[in-house]
């Protein structure tokens, strides 16, 4: 591929995953209009917003096993008709299932845009992996800030209107794809072998992802009542369900260590573990920001809505400077995130101590700064570790890239998720049953158990049959509850910060290791069209037809 031609690339691929981020934030948008629409309950639409997710995470990954084989440009192609067919079955939606299955067909397509512009740009910008992977994922929040800004001026038109709005940018990246000339990989360009590929995954590293998979689907699929599964799904080690998937995917990643004789690279799995942490940090107490700032945005006089647009912003700005911040500071991809964790550590640390309950003008600035701290961290996480395994792990091609990333997603839904959760609930409930222990025992409800321990929540159906027969005193209850959830909540978000200190730890532990071997280097291939005069920015051959055999 010439190196006139790499922006035209490059952009494509930017307004196809801006694409991704406009379809979700839009379809988030419009669950309110289709409940009434159609008459959708509150738990149809969480499993229409699910339907979204869970399907991207996936064929992310299972695409990546194949994308060398099938040609970036044909993947991109089965995207591209992806999107066009979610939108036109939203558009003809008769009810919650039509609408379901549109969010998993478009789901479908985000997943398999992921699966090839990841190893695009890292094998297009092979000397500059980072810097171009964290301006590539600029375009996710590029495509929440227009989608939100686009939304909250037309709130008054016809839902099926907005949903047509998302072909935009899909049109956009659709006429740009016809002319678009896509590279074979950097692991195929320098003959590294499918097998060597899978090598770098190994039967270790295989077996994360794959037990996230099998409990994802099994989530989805296995309903209470079943006849072979009559207990239903809980990532437990007690649930019948659970242990049968883990005796699979155990005999699945033996069998897959034996074919590729490797268990994987000890970095590449130590990284896919601290993926964890790190997905739900960034994307699991995001929620829990927000909800703080949302009356800091009503104290300043802005809509709240704006809130979306306004951290959209901040990290498509930083993203796009993280090329000049790492060379100007000098940072390493570990070196930039051990300063997003001490920035994300600071944000969260100073969120959990301001008073919310007593909300003021000076209180809402505070906590805008503080979660611009918190954010100018937590933007970094994501595309800097999809650099860091770019640029040390390269013959892992697309498989280590996406896996990665593939990982975080389906991590936060089944671990990090239910952990906020826990911790959020047990909080609350012990603020309570310290301040208030009468009220506490009034209004608790059943013990509930979770992968993470035993809890005792409040029973809001409980709480406001009390607040019927004490009338009189439902001012001071209703107070009494919503101080211990204050005080709960910035606890639990406290305790959130063990997680950037285990990947503070782990970064500085990587770099200690790096120091005794030299010093930071990415890993780089030796491409077999590499000549002399190609250096730094040599080119990579473009995909034929028939795309060669990894």
């Amino acid at each position: 591929m010439k190196e006139s031609q790499r922006p035209y690339l490059f952009w494509t691929c930017y307004i196809a995953l801006v694409a991704t981020s406009f379809g979700f934030i839009s379809r988030a948008f419009m669950l309110a209009d289709w409940g009434k629409a159609f008459g959708i309950s509150e738990t149809q639409q969480g499993e229409i917003f699910g339907a979204g997710l869970w399907p991207f995470s996936i064929s992310m990954v299972v695409f990546s096993l194949i994308i060398d084989r099938v040609g970036y440009k044909k993947a991109m192609w089965f995207a591209l008709l992806c999107h066009l067919v979610s939108v036109a079955m939203t558009v003809t939606a008769t009810g919650y299932e039509s609408l379901y299955w549109a969010a998993f067909v478009g789901a479908l397509g985000n997943g398999t845009i992921e699966a090839v512009i990841n190893p695009v740009i890292a094998s297009i910008y092979r000397h500059e992996k980072t810097k171009w992977l964290n301006i590539l994922h600029a375009g996710w929040p590029t495509g929440l800030m227009l989608a939100g800004a686009i939304t909250l001026g037309i709130e008054d038109w016809d839902w099926k209107l907005k949903v047509c709005l998302i072909l935009l940018p899909v049109v956009i990246y659709g006429v740009m794809l016809i002319t678009c000339p896509f590279p074979v990989s950097e692991r195929v360009a320098a003959g590294v072998s499918y097998k060597d590929m899978l090598k770098e995954l190994g039967g270790v590293g295989i077996f994360i992802p794959t037990v996230l998979i099998f409990e994802e689907l099994g989530r989805v699929l296995i309903q209470p009542g079943n006849s072979l599964f009559a207990e239903g799904w809980a990532f437990s080690f007690d649930n019948k369900p659970f242990t049968i998937i883990l005796i699979i995917s155990l005999v699945i990643s033996i069998a897959y260590g034996l074919f590729v004789r490797s268990a994987g690279k000890p970095m590449y799995i130590l990284m896919l573990i601290v993926m964890l942490p790190l997905a739900t940090t960034e994307l699991g107490t995001d929620g829990w920001i927000k909800d703080l700032m949302t009356p800091a945005m009503k104290q300043l006089g802005v809509q709240s809505g704006w809130l979306l647009v306004y951290t959209s912003a901040i990290m498509v700005t930083l993203r796009f400077l993280a090329g000049p911040i790492m060379r100007i500071s000098r940072l390493n991809p570990l070196g930039l995130l051990s300063v997003a964790c001490i920035l994300v550590i600071t944000g969260i640390a100073w969120l959990s101590q301001i008073n919310v309950a007593t909300y003021t003008k000076a209180t809402g600035t505070i906590i805008l700064v503080a979660a611009f701290i918190y954010g100018a961290g937590q933007c970094f996480f994501w595309p800097t570790t999809l650099g860091f395994v770019a640029e040390r792990f390269p013959k892992g091609g697309a498989l280590t890239l996406n896996t990665i990333a593939g990982v975080g997603m389906l991590g936060v839904g089944i671990l990090g998720g239910p952990w906020l959760g826990y911790i959020q609930n047990t909080t609350i409930s012990d603020q309570l049953q310290q301040r208030e222990p009468a009220l506490f025992e009034q209004i608790a409800g059943d013990q509930t158990q979770s992968m993470f321990g035993s809890y005792t929540p409040i029973d809001n159906t409980k709480l406001d049959a009390l607040l019927q027969v004490e009338q009189a005193d439902a001012d001071v209850i209703k107070n009494q509850v919503e101080t211990a959830q204050v005080k709960g909540k910035s606890q639990a978000l406290l305790k959130v910060n063990i997680l950037p200190l285990i990947m503070l730890v782990t970064f500085i532990g990587l770099i200690i290791y790096f120091k005794t071997q030299g010093g930071y280097k990415p890993v780089e291939l030796a491409l077999e069209t590499d000549t002399p005069d190609d250096a730094p920015g040599e080119a990579l051959p473009e995909q034929p037809d028939a795309t060669p055999k990894g």
